[in-house]
C-alpha cells in the first residue's frame, strides 16, 4: 500500500502532492475563528467538508488497478472570499476536531437573524373562540 507523503513545512503547515498546502488541524480552527470575528460586522464565511484520499490522479490510477484499500480523510477548506485555509483530518481525530469545530460555530453564530415563530397558544385560542377546528364528539 502507497501511502501519501506530507512534506512538513513548519509546525503549521503541510503540503501534499497535489499542491495543496493543509493547515494542521488545531491551527485551522484558530484561524477560523479568526475569520469568523473579522466577517462579525459585515462578510461571510463559507467552510465545505469534503471526502479526499488525497491522492493525486497518478497515484488514484495505480491504486485502482493494485486493488488496495484507500484510507479516506475530511478535507475541510474555508474562506472568506480573500483567504482560503485547509486541513484534513483523519478518521482517528474526527471526533476531537468535529467537537472544536461545534463549539466554534455556536460562539459565532450570534449574528444570525432570529427566525419568527407562531405562537402555538395564540393559535389555539383564536380557534376556540372562532368554534372552528374542532373534532366531532364520538357517542
Amino acid at each position: 500500500m502507497e501511502e501519501v507523503r506530507l512534506t512538513l513545512f513548519n509546525d503549521f503547515k503541510l503540503w501534499n502532492p497535489n499542491g495543496l498546502v493543509l493547515l494542521q488541524p488545531d491551527p485551522f480552527l484558530n484561524e477560523l475563528t479568526s475569520m469568523f470575528e473579522h466577517s462579525t460586522e459585515k462578510g461571510s464565511v463559507w467552510v465545505t467538508l469534503k471526502r479526499s484520499s488525497l491522492k493525486s490522479k497518478v497515484q488514484k490510477n495505480k491504486m485502482t488497478t493494485a486493488g488496495d484499500a484507500i484510507e479516506y480523510r475530511c478535507l475541510i477548506r474555508a474562506t472568506d472570499g480573500k483567504k482560503t485555509i485547509s486541513t484534513s483530518v483523519g478518521a482517528k481525530d474526527h471526533q476531537r476536531f468535529q467537537a472544536s469545530y461545534a463549539t466554534i460555530l455556536k460562539a459565532h453564530m450570534t449574528a444570525l437573524k432570529k427566525r419568527e415563530r407562531k405562537d402555538k397558544k395564540k393559535g389555539a385560542e383564536f380557534d376556540k373562540k372562532e368554534g372552528g377546528a374542532k373534532k366531532p364528539n364520538r357517542v
